[in-house]
């Protein structure tokens, strides 16, 4: 008010001089206020952290609603004339056996007869996978012999396995003993589906087929080799120079084992499956080298009816002085086919085993299932009789060579 009096009695063309008005100031800035705002956030936030009780603090937290479920409806009763089967207590249970399994004692309520039910000891999971496989279709049940993993095969009643599953007639025999002769065998089969049914479709009748123990169920897998006319092998994984940083796989025969452990083992691949004439041996540069190794393996296959095909892989193997005092049949892997897997050099090596065919009278070759081999071996086949060649199962060729 006393300044609007001032500049009305003030003389025209005269400004009088305004005195400065006094402003509020703040005691404090503004970034002196959000400092003490974060402190006081800071403050709040150690004080949740130090006095909350929550020892899931910062984790996700997911909340279910889990509802009663509804009670169970009983049982209908049987009725009052047909007692229940009773099955004894575990007091009752029969001790188990050396071998893990135990015999429960089922009683039926109605007619009182008791019934023995063999179950394994072991967990579930772990005997099925050392369950043995069923005895195979067009097996000759006289040349099976029940060992602790299974049936295995024996000589009796003077037939072999040998002659039993060897393929090929008298009269194919017959044709092979006047011309050169030519057997192939497929080995590694059994733990690839994929490429094991190649190899049976598509590779001739009269072409071997060696199979693994391994494999989710090789049984299926010999059985149709079987059944289109295909001769089986059983391949015995072997100790190589290697060992164990190459392994060929569980139960392997190795030269450190003794005579009876390596024959338990060897028992326990003769199990796998059933119907083929012979063993060769898969890998085992080593052991078939040692003599004290492979002389109780040699007289074990022998006993039992069985040929042996050494794969050739190891030049001082013993495996050929043996089976000849054994007095059993016999081959040696002549050519590895796929050593160089390509489609030129198989067809080199063919033409190598188709010479020396004509030179000695019986050759052998050995080779894998890849697809190039397959593909290469099977147009060779095609035409090889052609040129005064027969392919003729493993079998033959053995009883070629040793007459």
């Amino acid at each position: 008010m006393a300044d609007t009096v001032d500049d009305l009695s003030a003389p025209l063309g005269q400004e009088t001089a305004r005195k400065p008005r006094r402003r509020y100031r703040l005691p404090f800035t503004a970034t002196q206020a959000l400092a003490v705002l974060f402190g006081l956030f800071l403050l709040a936030f150690l004080g949740f952290v130090v006095f909350n009780d929550n020892p899931l603090g910062g984790e996700p937290v997911t909340r279910v609603a889990i509802r009663a479920a509804p009670p169970a409806e009983k049982p209908a009763s049987p009725p009052a004339d047909t007692p229940a089967p009773v099955v004894k207590s575990a007091a009752d249970l029969k001790p188990a056996d050396p071998a893990g399994k135990r015999t429960i004692t089922i009683i039926d309520g109605s007619s009182g007869a008791r019934h023995d039910v063999v179950v394994s000891g072991e967990p579930p999971d772990k005997a099925e996978s050392d369950a043995a496989p069923a005895v195979m279709a067009g097996i000759d049940p006289r040349l099976l012999e029940k060992s602790r993993y299974g049936m295995i095969p024996v000589a009796a009643d003077g037939l072999k396995p040998f002659t039993a599953y060897a393929a090929g007639s008298d009269a194919d025999r017959a044709r092979a003993a006047k011309m050169p002769s030519v057997a192939i065998v497929i080995g590694g089969l059994g733990i690839g589906a994929a490429k094991t049914s190649d190899a049976i479709l598509k590779l001739p009748p009269a072409v071997t087929l060696a199979f693994t123990p391994y494999g989710a169920d090789p049984g299926k897998l010999v059985e149709r080799a079987r059944a289109q006319r295909h001769e089986v092998l059983l391949q015995i994984p072997m100790e190589p120079f290697d060992y164990p940083d190459n392994d060929p796989g569980p139960q392997t025969l190795l030269t450190t084992l003794g005579a009876e452990q390596n024959l338990d083992r060897l028992f326990w691949h003769l199990s796998r499956f059933q119907g083929y004439a012979g063993i060769a041996n898969f890998m085992g540069a080593r052991f078939v080298v040692t003599d004290a190794a492979m002389q109780p393996v040699v007289r074990e296959a022998a006993k039992r009816g069985l040929g042996y095909l050494d794969d050739g892989s190891a030049p001082r193997s013993v495996a050929s002085s043996l089976a000849e005092a054994q007095a059993m049949p016999f081959a040696r892997g002549d050519i590895t086919i796929d050593a160089v897997p390509t489609p030129v050099e198989i067809d080199r090596s063919l033409a190598k085993l188709e010479s020396l065919a004509k030179e000695r009278g019986v050759a052998v070759g050995i080779a894998s299932a890849l697809p190039v081999s397959i593909e290469r071996i099977g147009a060779w086949t095609k035409s090889l009789e052609s040129r005064g060649v027969l392919l003729v199962p493993l079998t033959t060729a053995m009883l070629k060579s040793k007459s």
